[in-house]
């Protein structure tokens, strides 16, 4: 595949530890031509910033105790250096060319969610994802604290090199002590022990911590496939909210995996590009069963299940447009009889050839999953069915998005719909309806608001009570498909 593939194995399935760039004639000639001037600029600028970091990381820390430090801290010099190292972070990766941070869905409160989990983990720029999370704390080897470079990303500190540019293990150690990280030592059973402890006491502190990020995977991948989730994550029991990590560009130059390019090319190759994206999608919090939260294992297999599933939705084109025929969708949702799903699509309005719009199946399963609160449902179809002008103006919700919304979730008729629509503004002058007319509407309407928070909502009892698993899934594979 042009531009990077991930290598097989022996029986035909991805390997997640093989990433195989593939670079045309012009694409070779562009990175020689840029990465000769604005690599190696963007890299220089970039490490001068991440140095200008550690001094207001150690404005935090400096003269505290560890006992100081085992508790939040919120005085005036935390403030002063979160909002700095916040700001230069951005800067740092805005200079290596990551200029749009792409968000989708909403990041839960620390109260609804006190725990993080980001996938697929592919490369050593994933700490980007730390900045819309709002600088979570995190968990990290004390094998990190020795080595002469920031992270090991879970790769082996071997393949990184020791280029003196690196910041050393000072700088490291006070960029987390500034996180105030949760340490763990993979050789000491006593300190994984302790980490567990330190997890569940800042979970259930009931927001008195910031959220803990977890990359549950725990080692880089090209991608390709969710690596079996590590249970430390859901070890508390608690509800946590789900992140999909997306580099949708036209050259994969981020990914690091076991085989593949090194962290200087990757490095370089990142840089030289004019501009790269990354999208984080904040999913539904996932709330554990009864069951699931006494055995973090098939807590751990739900939820890298649900989010295997969301990835696959999330190859769709514009992240959820477009259609889907009967046999796509069945392979979409992983049916184990995808020969036979005519009576699947027939849930949902077809077009003239038999297909059904993405869209419509993202929403459905989100309204029949349940864990999204009456805003989040309406935020998320609005979000899925609006469109944008060609001024860039501010996104409207159409009369058919707005009657294909209630259509699907409520069985409201197209033309009371229709009617409803009018009503409500969204023929001339407006051109369409706005997320806050439509959410007043879905939210406060005397006949329509009970529909919404009820109807819609079900308590989650009443969803896990016919389900053996959570979400009604089996323990998950250590490979999505």
């Amino acid at each position: 595949m042009e531009g990077g593939s991930g290598g097989r194995d022996g029986g035909g399935a991805p390997n997640p530890f093989v990433h195989e760039l593939r670079l045309t004639g012009a694409q070779r000639a562009k990175f020689y031509l840029l990465g000769t001037v604005l690599a190696p600029l963007r890299v220089a600028l970039a490490f001068i910033v991440l140095f200008l970091i550690w001094p207001f990381a150690l404005l935090q820390v400096l003269h505290r105790s560890e006992e100081e430090l085992k508790e939040p801290l919120m005085d005036w010099r935390s403030s002063i250096s979160y909002s700095s190292v916040y700001l230069l972070s951005r800067l740092m990766f805005f200079l290596l060319g990551f200029m749009q941070i792409r968000v989708r869905g909403q990041r839960a409160s620390r109260l609804e969610a006190p725990i993080l989990v980001a996938a697929p983990h592919s490369t050593f720029f994933d700490p980007i994802i730390l900045l819309p999370c709002d600088i979570p704390m995190v968990v990290s080897r004390t094998e990190n604290l020795h080595v002469p470079v920031i992270g090991e990303a879970g790769g082996g500190s071997d393949r990184l090199g020791t280029a003196p540019w690196f910041p050393k293990n000072t700088e490291l150690i006070a960029l987390l002590r500034f996180n105030q990280a949760i340490l763990v030592s993979r050789h000491d059973p006593a300190s994984r022990k302790k980490v567990v402890e330190e997890v569940k006491r800042r979970a259930t502190s009931q927001g008195k911590w910031p959220q803990v990020l977890f990359f549950p995977e725990g080692t880089c991948s090209n991608k390709k496939a969710l690596l079996k989730f590590k249970p430390g994550a859901f070890i508390a029991g608690v509800p946590i909210q789900p992140i999909l990590v997306r580099y949708p560009n036209s050259l994969d130059s981020t990914t690091w995996a076991w085989q593949g390019p090194g962290v200087l090319k990757v490095i370089w190759l990142t840089a030289s590009q004019l501009c790269t994206t990354v999208e984080v999608e904040f999913l539904p919090v996932y709330q554990p069963s009864a069951e699931e939260s006494i055995n973090p294992t098939l807590y751990a297999s739900n939820v890298q299940r649900a989010m295997a599933r969301w990835i696959t939705g999330g190859n769709l084109p514009d992240g959820g447009a477009g259609t889907l025929g009967c046999q796509e969708l069945a392979r979409w949702l992983g049916l184990p009889h995808p020969e036979a799903p005519e009576g699947l699509c027939a849930y949902f309005q077809q077009d003239p050839g038999g297909a059904v719009d993405a869209r419509a199946v993202r929403l459905a399963l989100q309204a029949l999953e349940g864990g999204r609160s009456p805003e989040d449902l309406t935020l998320l179809a609005f979000e899925l069915f609006c469109e944008r002008g060609a001024g860039q103006g501010p996104p409207r919700l159409s009369r058919e998005g707005f009657c294909a919304i209630l259509r699907l979730l409520l069985g409201t008729p197209w033309a009371d719909g229709a009617k409803l629509y009018t009503a409500l503004g969204g023929a001339e002058p407006h051109h369409g309806l706005s997320i806050g007319q439509f959410q007043d509407f879905a939210l406060c309407h005397p006949d329509y608001a009970p529909l919404f928070s009820t109807y819609l909502c079900l308590p989650v009892s009443a969803r896990r009570a016919h389900a053996p698993h959570a979400n009604g899934l089996s323990p998950a594979k250590s490979k999505a498909d």
